[in-house]
């Protein structure tokens, strides 16, 4: 979803799976056709699958995306007093509230469709899990049920890069932030920080957001158009890392570690 253009819908005081409770919450939406139509719950970055000649088709379905808690939009570290105590949230949270949402808030008692990509996919797993008879068809794509260790190794890599910027060891952090004798994680991010913070982690995770076929065959430039290796490196991976906060992404991270 775009910064500004989606809908919120109260939640209140929301008690997690964690037994903590995360105060004033809220979760961000966005829609896509009309209400009567059989409705679609595409979770995590799927806008792009959206369209007339595409498979989310709004003139037969309705497009729900909901936000994830600490993506920026929902309740999150950056929109909140929270910003140095984030608690826990699972998967498992982020489902319930979509579940309410979807129920409470839109009227909607059965979905034609869950899916996800990615973390998303995690979500669409989760769904199943807690609604089994909520929908006709779930459609997890690129994710998994579980976090792999590969991928909690990968994890580990970013947040690295993410954190020594701020001169933090990846090492003993955990739920967004950092245990230690000596260590200050609950230090504001100057704006430097962030910047340099994030766009490493932009360009640690360039080598695992596409594939060896993706470079070798030179995509970046024939299908994003970008003139040369460096300029793409800037201008999607550095581009699409700065866009969220240092915070998000460390949530994000320990939701996809959680999983």
């Amino acid at each position: 979803m775009s910064k500004d253009d989606y809908d919120t819908y109260r939640l209140g005081e929301w008690h997690l799976q964690s037994g903590t409770i995360l105060p004033n919450a809220h979760i961000a939406y966005k829609t896509f056709g009309d209400p009567k139509a059989p409705a679609i719950v595409s979770i995590s970055d799927n806008i792009w699958l959206i369209g007339e000649d595409k498979s989310l088709n709004p003139d037969k379905y309705f497009v729900i995306i909901p936000a994830l808690f600490g993506n920026g939009q929902s309740t999150s570290p950056s929109n909140t007093k929270l910003a140095t105590a984030f608690p826990k949230v699972s998967f498992y949270d982020n489902v319930r509230a979509q579940h309410k949402l979807v129920t409470e808030h839109l009227g909607i008692h059965h979905l034609h469709c869950v899916l996800g990509w990615s973390m998303g996919a995690g979500q669409t797993f989760q769904w199943i899990t807690q609604y089994p008879d909520f929908m006709d068809l779930a459609v997890p794509f690129c994710g998994s049920a579980r976090t792999s260790l590969h991928n909690q190794v990968f994890l580990e890599g970013v947040k690295s890069a993410l954190l020594a910027a701020k001169g933090i060891p990846s090492a003993g952090s955990k739920e967004g932030g950092v245990t230690g004798e000596g260590v200050h994680e609950k230090r504001v991010w100057t704006e430097e920080e962030k910047m340099v913070g994030l766009k490493a982690f932009g360009r640690g995770y360039a080598g695992w957001g596409f594939s060896q076929a993706f470079y070798r065959e030179k995509l970046h430039e024939k299908h994003y158009g970008y003139r040369d290796l460096e300029s793409f490196m800037v201008g999607f991976w550095e581009g699409w890392a700065t866009s969220k906060g240092t915070s998000e992404y460390q949530i994000r991270m320990l939701f996809s570690a959680l999983g």
